[in-house]
């Protein structure tokens, strides 16, 4: 493979690696399993080893989750949260173990049980607790202390004396299984929606907002959350700790009243690690939570100091996952399915069956060649797994169980949405996609959706149901978004009206009443009118005649969102236009160097490409866009209805500023600021901030937690400047 056709198949596993964390990190939607996501990432690793020039800051191999949302106010961790590198077999996990036993003979080993849940970090100040925070990105979460407050097993005060001016407890979050299947029950009782497993409702529960809410639908919430389970594994900041092991570590945090694991163990050697992996790999199920795997940790602090991390991961951690679950169901259809930037990807359609705790119906087929290469019919028996515990694959047809019935399927060559023929964006691709950019409903809706999510303008109420609504529903005919560009102009009349059918959260497709065999139907933007609402007025064009019914509260705070979107920060919308490969690391770096979109426009490839993180590929990405119509059509509406596409300051306009010149790294928690206003307020004052500490960084701004970016300064002579300073830092210069 040259260099052309790694950085093709580079970008390509990036791009589907960002649509998979942007799905589960935004949306709290499953669309791969655990193994393929990790099966993506291992391949773009190696691509990245082997032409290091293609691996960027904002690589999903250097990446820890997917940022925080607007929705709970952030917080900057003390210590850096990490996610864990995988390993899949014993020759694998005696590997990782050996090349630690060879450079560090004698070590010991914790091993535990890898829960399926919600990772959090409990910041304690003298004994008390003062915030609850998701791991986000790793530097900044969300802050969820409130919800936190409600879950038993969370000590508000730790037991015992003499607790650390600061320390922070990292853990897992978690229904059991019991409990999960009472929440489904009554979430189905109530016709609310129903989890698809344990960790999604522990994620959903615990990133939920209280206000506003009803008094029962509060009462609600708090049963849930009071529901959930936690499992503390280990720490982050701690200043001085009284020991010297991580598994030494269990017994303090037991003492303070904190809920550990009775499975951890320490062992030796790679023989001890795979005894246990071996032992929990058959009471797996006798369990009351569900786990996807072992985590092994180098146990002395000293050691894992010397292994260090990478920008990513923990080199003194590793999780093994256990093989997936599998068991045999039938096929009973193929449909296909068009994402927003127009792959159809072939889903099949399961008889239900139960696997790994969960009921599934649904799994990908990727595309026509894997159907192919899986050689399934539709109405064959088909062999699946439950990979990673999350979402189903299938192996293969047990054609032993063909009776004759069964039926050849044919990759469709319209697109089911806007009938388009489909092709291959060009010669050679595998994936065939819907060429209606612009008008494909499915399409669309996938843009809509991504301008609501985390990472593009963040608004709560535009989500999966809202974006469906708004681009195909029943009623009106002509949906109100023929494309995205009408989005800060839709009017409470337009919304009223809206009829939708009712999907299925599993398979996607419209749920059907079994008395009519026709879809159920929904109207999302309006509710029944109650004793409270003001009378009916026939003149008023909201209501279009319906004197039975009043616009919703999701209508009322859509249009109320979508009007304070509108301030949002230029590379929020850098990202929500769609543009082909710009995600928030290169939008943060275009916003900041030009300042507008119209300075972005008009800039040349060259001066683009030469902007930090965006380089020839995104900068010709931009050129393109700009280059079709209905592209800055949008603009152009969207500036019409009060998008200013601007930020108050650009790099450009900050020459003199008193750093000006000086390239910095911000780490640690720093008063005042979150990590993202602490870097713009740098780049204010003329600035240019950087994540990593390297010889040509100029100053160091380290707060609490700072960690290993602090010692890496020290050892290269850098100048570190104390959180305490930075206010003076802006103000007059190093």
């Amino acid at each position: 493979m040259d260099f052309d056709q790694a950085r093709s198949e580079a970008l390509r596993l990036e791009e589907q690696l960002r649509a998979l964390q942007e799905a589960y990190y935004s949306r709290d939607e499953l669309l791969a399993t655990d193994a393929e996501y990790d099966a993506l990432l291992a391949q773009l690793q190696e691509l990245e080893e082997r032409f290091p020039e293609l691996r960027g800051e904002d690589s999903p191999t250097q990446m820890v989750g997917f940022g925080t949302a607007t929705l709970f106010s952030p917080v900057v961790h003390a210590q850096r949260m990490f996610s864990l590198d995988n390993v899949f077999n014993q020759d694998e996990m005696n590997a990782w173990v050996g090349k630690i036993d060879t450079a560090h003979p004698g070590s010991s080993y914790l091993c535990e049980l890898k829960i399926d849940g919600l990772a959090l970090n409990l910041r304690y100040e003298s004994g008390v607790l003062v915030s609850a925070a998701t791991r986000g990105d790793g530097i900044t979460g969300e802050d969820v202390t409130e919800n936190v407050r409600h879950v038993p097993s969370i000590p508000h005060t730790l037991a015992g004396t003499r607790h650390p001016a600061l320390v922070e407890v990292r853990g897992e979050v978690f229904f059991s299984l019991a409990d999960f299947e009472a929440l489904n029950a009554r979430q189905a009782s109530l016709g609310d929606k129903v989890f698809a497993n344990p960790r999604n409702a522990a994620s959903g529960t615990l990133r939920q907002k209280g206000e506003g809410k009803k008094e029962a639908q509060r009462e609600s919430m708090i049963q849930r959350l009071g529901a959930l389970s936690m499992i503390v594994h280990g720490m982050g900041a701690w200043e001085d700790p009284p020991v010297t092991t991580h598994s030494g570590v269990y017994g303090v945090l037991e003492a303070w009243g904190l809920p550990t694991s009775p499975e951890v163990t320490v062992v030796e050697g790679a023989s001890g690690v795979w005894d246990y992996i071996s032992r929990f790999a058959q009471r797996r199920h006798e369990l009351s939570y569900e786990i996807d795997g072992v985590v092994v940790k180098v146990d002395r602090f000293d050691t894992q100091r010397q292994l260090g991390e990478t920008s990513r991961a923990p080199r003194w951690a590793i999780a093994y996952k256990y093989p997936p679950e599998q068991v045999t169901t039938r096929l009973l259809d193929i449909v296909v399915s068009v994402g927003r930037t127009g792959r159809a990807t072939p889903y099949a359609v399961l008889e239900p069956v139960r696997v790994a705790g969960s009921e599934v119906e649904r799994a990908t087929l990727h595309n026509q060649d894997v159907v192919k290469a899986k050689g399934v019919l539709l109405g064959d028996t088909v062999v699946i797994r439950k990979a990673g515990d999350v979402i189903p694959e299938i192996l293969g047809p047990v054609v032993e169980r063909r009776d004759g019935s069964e039926r050849v399927w044919v990759m469709p060559t319209t697109c089911p949405d806007c009938g388009a023929s489909l092709a291959a964006a060009k010669e050679g691709d595998i994936d065939m996609r819907c060429p209606n950019a612009k008008s494909c409903p499915a399409q669309v809706q996938g843009r809509v959706e991504h301008i609501g999510s985390r990472g593009g303008l963040d608004v709560e109420g535009l989500g999966e149901v809202s974006a469906y609504a708004l681009t195909r529903p029943l009623v009106p005919a002509t949906p109100p978004l023929v494309t995205e560009a009408r989005l800060f102009d839709l009017s409470l009349e337009e919304l009223f009206p809206i009829e939708v059918a009712v999907l299925d959260p599993d398979t996607g497709l419209a749920k059907v009443d079994p008395q009519t065999s026709q879809p159920s139907i929904q109207s999302p933007f309006r509710r029944k009118r109650g004793p409270k609402d003001p009378p009916f007025d026939p003149a008023s064009p909201v209501f279009a005649g319906d004197a039975e019914c009043v616009p919703s509260k999701a209508a009322l705070e859509l249009l109320e969102e979508l009007e304070q979107a509108k301030k949002q920060p230029l590379w929020r919308f850098l990202v929500s236009l769609n543009i082909r490969h710009v995600g928030p690391v290169a939008a943060r770096a275009l916003a900041h160097k030009f300042g507008s979109l119209q300075a972005i426009e008009a800039a040349s490839h060259e001066e683009l490409a030469g902007v930090d993180g965006v380089g020839e590929i995104i900068a010709a990405s931009v050129v393109t866009w700009f280059q079709v119509s209905w592209h800055t059509d949008i603009i152009r509406s969207w500036r019409a209805a009060g998008v200013s596409f601007e930020d108050e300051v650009a790099d450009s306009g900050r020459d003199g500023g008193p750093l000006e010149g000086l390239t910095l790294v911000v780490t640690g928690s720093i008063p005042g600021f979150t990590r993202d206003q602490a870097e713009e307020a740098v780049r204010v004052a003329g600035g240019k901030t950087v994540s990593s500490v390297s010889k040509n960084t100029s100053l160091v701004v380290a707060g609490e937690g700072a960690g290993s970016k602090r010692t890496k300064a020290e050892s290269l002579g850098v100048r570190i400047i104390e959180a305490s300073d930075f206010s003076e830092l802006l103000a007059k210069g190093p």
